[in-house]
C-alpha cells in the first residue's frame, strides 16, 4: 500500500525514492527526518517534532548528545576497527569500565541487540553442557509468550507473533514457551532437568509495555536458582535508566545471571550491545567458538563509555522516574474514554486504545504527527510513549497537551 503525504514535496520525493529502491519490511509514518537534538527531531521541511519513540529507547541520552558525539569524533581520528585478532587499548578500558559499572566479572561485546541475545542463548547452552551436565543436544531454554528479542531465524523460533514467523520456517528447536507473568507455569517448566536458562524481558516493550505483577521477577529468579537454571534478562529496551532505574530488574533487587544490553549503550550513535555474566558462565566459551568482526571495536568502546557516563552524570534514571510518574498521572486524570489503560515505568509508557475503529491507534499517531509529536502503534491498539530521558518537565508538559488534544480527535 502506498502512502498519503500530509506534508511537503520534499517529503514525498524522499519517501517515493525509498519505496522504489528499498525493501518494504517496515511501515514508517510519513515523515522524513534529517536532524535531531535532545528530545527533538526535525524533518526535511523544517518542522520540529517531539520524539516519543527514541529509536525504540536507543536515544535515552537525547539525540546527538555532545559528549557522546565528541567521544565518537575523537576516536574516529585515532582507530576505528582492529577486529578481535588483536587487542586494543579502548577494549581493555571498556571491559574494565562496564563490568565495574554493572557489577559483573566478564563482558562479551557485540553489535546489535539480537546478536547479544544470540550470544546469551549460546552461553546458556554451553554452560548447561559444561557446568550443569545436561546431556549433549538436549538443552532447553524457557521463553515467554509475547516476547520480542529480535528477528533472526533462531529468535523468531520462539516468538508467539505469527507475523514474525509466517513463511520463515523451519524453526530451531530447544525452546519451551510459557505465559508471561505466570509463576506456576514457569515453575512447572523448570521441573525439566534439561532446562538451562530462562529468557525474559523485565517489561515487555514490543508487546505494548506490559508490566508484570510486582514480585514476578524476584520470584522467577528464586525459582531459577532452585532449579539450577540461568536467569537471562533482556534489558536492551528496559535498561540504561529508561524505566526509572539503571536496570528494570533493579526494582526487585534481581541481579540476572546473564544481562543483555544494547540500544542506549551507544546513545543512538552506533550499533553496540553487550552480554555480562560471571566468570564461570562466560569462560565456558573458548577462542574460536563465538565472535564478531565489529564486536568490541575501539570506536564502539569509546562511545559506550561516554554513553554510560552521561547516564550517571545527568542522573537520568531518577529524572525518568519522576517524569514518568507525572506523565502517567496526567494521562490517567484526563480519563479519555478511548484510552482503556495507561501503563509503564519511568519513561517507558504506553496507552491501550479501545475504539470502534480498528485503525484508531494508527490514526491517532497521524494526528500526533500533524501536531508535532512522533509515536508509533504496536500490536494494533497500543501506542508507546518513550521520549529521550533528557526531556524537561516543561517540554513533557507541552507533549502531554499535544497528546490530550490529539485524543480529542477520537471523540
Amino acid at each position: 500500500m502506498q502512502h498519503t503525504y500530509p506534508t511537503g514535496e520534499k517529503t514525498k520525493q524522499y519517501i517515493d525514492t525509498e519505496w522504489t529502491y528499498g525493501a518494504h519490511n517496515y511501515h514508517p509514518l510519513p515523515v522524513v527526518l534529517e536532524r535531531g537534538e535532545g528530545a527533538f527531531v526535525w524533518d526535511v521541511e523544517g518542522k520540529r517534532f517531539f520524539d516519543f519513540l527514541s529509536g525504540y529507547s536507543a536515544v535515552n541520552q537525547g539525540h546527538c548528545h555532545p559528549k557522546i558525539v565528541d567521544a565518537l569524533v575523537k576516536q574516529a581520528h585515532l582507530l576505528t576497527l582492529t577486529s578481535r585478532a588483536f587487542h586494543s587499548d579502548k577494549l581493555a578500558d571498556y571491559t574494565k569500565y562496564i563490568t565495574a559499572y554493572f557489577g559483573y566479572e566478564r563482558v562479551l561485546p557485540m553489535n546489535t541487540g539480537v546478536e547479544a541475545v544470540e550470544t546469551a542463548l549460546k552461553l546458556a547452552r554451553k554452560w548447561g553442557y559444561n557446568v550443569k551436565g545436561v546431556p549433549a543436544g538436549e538443552a532447553k531454554i524457557i521463553t515467554v509468550e509475547g516476547n520480542f528479542h529480535g528477528r533472526t531465524i533462531n529468535v523468531i523460533s520462539f516468538s508467539t507473533d505469527e507475523s514474525a514467523r509466517k513463511d520463515f520456517g523451519p524453526f530451531v528447536s530447544g525452546y519451551v514457551t510459557v505465559p508471561y507473568n505466570d509463576l506456576h507455569a514457569l515453575e512447572a517448566a523448570l521441573a525439566d532437568p534439561t532446562v538451562v536458562g530462562f529468557l525474559v524481558e523485565p517489561i515487555q516493550g514490543e508487546a505494548g509495555v506490559y508490566v508484570p505483577d510486582e514480585g514476578y521477577l524476584a520470584a522467577a529468579f528464586s525459582l531459577c536458582k532452585a532449579h539450577q537454571v540461568l536467569f537471562i534478562a533482556d534489558e536492551i529496551q528496559t535498561g540504561l535508566s529508561r524505566t526509572g532505574r539503571m536496570l528494570a530488574c533493579d526494582y526487585e533487587n534481581v541481579k540476572p545471571d546473564v544481562l543483555i544490553l544494547g540500544k542506549a549503550l551507544s546513545g543512538g550513535l552506533l550499533p553496540i550491545s553487550a552480554v555480562l555474566s560471571s566468570e564461570e558462565i562466560m569462560l565456558t566459551i573458548q577462542p574460536g567458538e563465538h565472535g564478531s568482526t565489529y564486536g568490541g571495536n575501539p570506536l564502539a568502546c569509546a562511545v559506550a563509555i561516554a554513553a554510560l557516563e552521561v547516564l550517571q552524570e545527568e542522573n537520568l534514571a531518577a529524572h525518568a522516574a519522576e517524569l514518568g510518574d507525572y506523565f502517567r498521572s496526567e494521562l490517567k486524570q484526563f480519563a479519555h474514554p478511548a484510552v482503556k489503560e495507561v501503563r509503564g515505568k519511568g519513561l517507558l509508557n504506553a496507552i491501550v486504545i479501545q475504539h470502534d475503529d480498528p485503525d484508531a491507534a494508527y490514526t491517532l499517531c497521524l494526528t500526533l504527527l500533524k501536531h508535532g509529536l512522533l509515536a508509533k502503534p504496536t500490536h494494533g491498539d497500543k501506542i508507546r510513549f518513550a521520549p529521550p530521558l533528557v526531556i524537561s518537565k516543561q517540554q513533557l508538559g507541552e507533549a502531554i497537551a499535544i497528546i490530550k488534544n490529539a485524543l480529542s480527535s477520537l471523540d
